[in-house]
């Protein structure tokens, strides 16, 4: 009710009431007709909200304990792989890769597959992005990357056997949106050329408001892209003179305006909490107007200091920096928010609308994770293209190398331009499924794993079992001879659970700096 009410609340503040027509549409949104107050005659926009969800699952509840937090608040991985990126290895070879997909070919040839398709360019730089960016105006630049993207594509596509039908395509980047329209185009020819992508198939791509029209939501639209995933960060202007993104709420209205008008059937914006100048009245007025336009999926990502590793967050000023204890006050404001407006958390970052289909699958226990975050789609093949791109076949994972040189070096030669990766082993596999399990489930279930991989769970992992028992204490989670299950405490910190089952770092071989955990 609250996200409805705020929302109707944001368009009277601007319409008169005799102005106004609805509708509710078969997907439960509400279709407003509005006339903007000095609008010539016949002149309307369509302003879309949501019928109000009448269910939530409590048992999916968050619980915001900042003794905990403070107590389990180190560094680890994301796991949106296992084992995570920083153990990829360059002895890992464009034929290992070759010999993935010939078993995948050999073992599963019409299992589903999943497109990622990086699109480094940017036309300005955000001083917060840890992405690998180009940044540049030279649209000559793109137009040679989509060329070697195409070599790419007819690579791998001439390695995939049976045509399998790919459920789940995104593009990211950099601004996947800096390509010229004819671009888009071709790019989307190209794929759809070499692979064969599923009339319902998941195809999304992340934009820039501040780079983008209405007019391109429309033929992105028209290309088959059904998904939009819009950077926000914060509507504050203290904060975006800051990080150097100066972005109207306007312009953002309008572009979450045009693809629901367009027939995007799922609407996602990110938020960054512990920016330069953030405060909590300042990132409580952002929530206001996030919460107004009710998008199907709201990223919560915390901002992560690393300037030793991205240049660009050296021209942020340190002393601007929220303290630690500010940092967890506007995460905090920002759960409690979500959740007073009808916002499943999903986990780690990530939060829904009850009906949207990532809350769904959360609910059925068929929600997975991967370099994308949590995914509806089964836990099948990614195959990534573009510079830094990571993919996943069977038991590997794989990188393309990170500069434009190297990658188009390695294409003119007819290679893969694979930069590193790794062939798990039984071991890791078995550990994969054990995250994976506790990430998007906040459970696991003993008898599951040991089907799936012939094992007694109690005397396989008998000291990690030993390791939680801490966490037990903390009440952050439950251990009974089933099951281990994350309480609602203890699911902001499902990363710090999570590492007690990886064993590389439990032997001390840690070669990354990872982000804090909160």
């Amino acid at each position: 009710m609250r996200v409805e009410a705020r929302a109707a609340r944001c368009a009277d503040a601007l319409l008169r009431p005799h102005d106004r027509t609805s509708r509710t549409s078969r997907r439960g949104r509400v279709l407003t007709r509005v006339k903007a107050a000095g609008a010539a005659p016949g002149q309307y926009r369509i302003v879309e909200t949501r019928a109000p969800v009448a269910y939530l699952d409590e048992s999916l509840a968050v619980e915001f304990d900042t003794a905990m937090i403070a107590r389990y608040d180190g560094c680890g991985p994301r796991y949106t792989s296992y084992p995570t990126a920083d153990r990829f290895g360059g002895d890992f070879t464009a034929d290992d890769y070759v010999r993935a997909l010939q078993v995948r070919n050999d073992a599963r040839p019409a299992q589903p597959l999943s497109l990622y398709v990086h699109l480094p360019f940017c036309s300005t730089i955000c001083f917060y992005c840890g992405c690998n960016k180009i940044v540049t105006r030279d649209h000559g630049r793109s137009a040679k990357y989509i060329r070697y993207l195409g070599r790419e594509i007819d690579i791998v596509c001439g390695l995939i056997e049976a045509a399998p039908a790919v459920q789940q395509l995104h593009w990211g980047g950099g601004t996947p949106t800096f390509l010229a329209r004819e671009e888009l185009a071709q790019l989307m020819q190209m794929l759809r050329n070499g692979f064969a992508i599923a009339p319902d198939a998941e195809i999304s791509i992340e934009v820039d408001p501040r780079k983008v029209s209405a007019e391109t939501i429309a033929f992105v639209g028209r290309l088959g892209f059904n998904r939009i995933s819009v950077g926000i960060q914060d509507f504050d202007p203290e904060v975006q003179r800051a990080v150097n993104r100066i972005q109207s709420e306007e312009e953002t209205r309008t572009v979450i305006e045009a693809a629901r008008a367009h027939g995007f059937t799922s609407v996602n914006v990110d938020l960054i909490y512990g920016l330069p100048k953030q405060t909590l009245a300042g990132f409580s007025a952002t929530l206001d107007k996030v919460i107004s336009v009710s998008p199907d999926r709201i990223a919560l990502y915390g901002y992560a200091h690393v300037p030793h590793l991205f240049k660009p967050q050296r021209r942020i000023a340190v002393d601007d920096l929220p303290s630690a204890g500010a940092k967890l006050g506007i995460l905090a404001l920002a759960i409690d928010r979500l959740g007073a407006a009808g916002y499943a958390y999903i986990g780690m970052d990530h939060f829904a609308r009850p009906d949207d289909a990532l809350a769904i699958a959360q609910r059925q226990r068929t929600l997975h994770r991967n370099f994308q975050g949590y995914s509806t789609q089964p836990d099948g093949d990614l195959i990534a293209l573009g510079i830094s791109a990571i993919g996943k076949v069977g038991a590997t994972y794989v990188q393309n190398v990170k500069s434009l040189d190297a990658y188009y070096e390695r294409l003119d030669a007819r290679a893969l331009p694979v930069m590193r990766g790794i062939a798990l082993d039984a071991d890791d596999v078995l550990r994969r499924s054990v995250i994976q399990s506790l990430m998007c489930h906040f459970e696991l279930d003993y008898g599951v794993i040991e089907s799936m991989h012939g094992i007694r769970f109690t005397e396989y992992f008998g000291t990690e079992l030993a390791a939680l028992a801490p966490l037990v204490a903390d009440g952050l989670v439950v251990i009974d001879d089933r099951a281990i299950t994350v309480t609602r405490r203890g699911r902001l910190l499902v990363r710090a659970i999570a590492m007690r089952f990886d064993r590389r770092l439990r032997d001390g071989n840690q070669r990354a700096h990872y982000s804090k955990i909160i």
